[in-house]
């Protein structure tokens, strides 16, 4: 018998057991209560309560709930003892939101590359003025992090004929884009870019990238999409940018404090679009398919998908 451990703030508990249950019959699969010592060999969490985890040594694996685990491992820095010693840390790969994250940035991209941002201002302002189209050639897109979610919304972009590049903390090949990597080459990355899109891991090296010193070696007027997490973002610097008109406009889908407090300026600026964190979702049934999976693999003795580098915090 697998024993399985299951706690998430907010979903529905009894849809993930039942859907584990299907996937890995020779599971039991429980939903963990405070006070809950009894075994357990793998734990599915989303900001799991420092207890209960913390004496569980003997666990094969610990899912995280999302695609990131920065979650998971700022609890661990604040409550050290939150992820026992030696237990592997797996994330979902993919699962669906590879798709939702195509379907955000390539919507985004086009309203900037057609400007209909802009003729929605000049709607408001009962102004019929046809404005100068962008052009492919000169509206290169930079796109930070090149892991899955990365790689596949820039190879959505080739497609659409954008010229594309990409940044990563290391060396990461794509078909058809440009490839930076380091801190060495970050500026070489920005240089001229119209566009940038962030889809970095949230780490205590990618944590404020997002700032004047980047904005200063994008073409005057660029465009920002930040789609990764909202301790990416300088949020000052970025507000003096756009003033400046060195950023055009942003489309935000996370904050540093969220939800996003009601007097701050970004509900209010005219050159910024919100979203609240919807960029992409965890869709169960692929999500329980994955971890499944894994499960499975490493029962086996396989190496599972998804394990992270504590580390590198990815």
């Amino acid at each position: 018998m697998i024993n399985i451990i299951f706690y998430h703030p907010t979903f529905d508990s009894k849809l993930w057991i039942d859907g584990i249950n299907k996937r890995v019959p020779q599971a039991n699969i429980r939903a963990w209560h405070d006070g809950d010592t009894q075994p357990a060999d793998y734990a599915l969490v989303w900001q799991p309560p420092r207890e209960m985890l913390m004496s569980r040594t003997r666990l094969k694996g610990i899912f995280a709930l999302g695609a990131g685990v920065d979650a998971i491992l700022m609890q661990e820095q604040r409550q050290p003892g939150t992820l026992p010693p030696g237990v592997p840390l797996l994330r979902l790969e993919d699962t669906g939101m590879s798709l939702q994250m195509q379907e955000y940035a390539l919507a985004t991209v086009l309203r900037y590359f057609r400007r209909m941002d802009e003729y929605q201002l000049l709607q408001q302002q009962k102004q019929w003025r046809p404005l100068t189209p962008h052009q492919h050639d000169n509206f290169t897109i930079g796109i930070m992090g090149a892991g899955v979610l990365g790689s596949c919304v820039a190879e959505k972009l080739v497609g659409m004929q954008f010229q594309v590049r990409s940044w990563s903390r290391s060396a990461k090949e794509i078909p058809g884009v440009k490839s930076y990597f380091g801190d060495d080459q970050l500026h070489d990355f920005a240089n001229d870019c119209k566009m940038l899109i962030n889809l970095l891991p949230n780490t205590p090296q990618t944590a404020g990238i997002l700032n004047k010193s980047l904005f200063e070696h994008l073409q005057e007027q660029a465009y920002l999409i930040n789609i990764a997490r909202g301790m990416h973002l300088v949020e000052g610097d970025l507000l003096r940018a756009l003033d400046s008109g060195q950023v055009a406009a942003a489309t935000l889908d996370v904050f540093v404090e969220e939800p996003l407090p009601g007097m701050h300026p970004f509900w209010s600026h005219p050159r910024v679009s919100m979203t609240p964190h919807i960029g992409a979702n965890t869709l169960p049934e692929q999500a329980m398919d994955n971890i499944a999976a894994n499960i499975v693999a490493i029962e086996e003795g396989r190496r599972p998908a998804g394990l992270v580098d504590l580390d590198r915090g990815y």
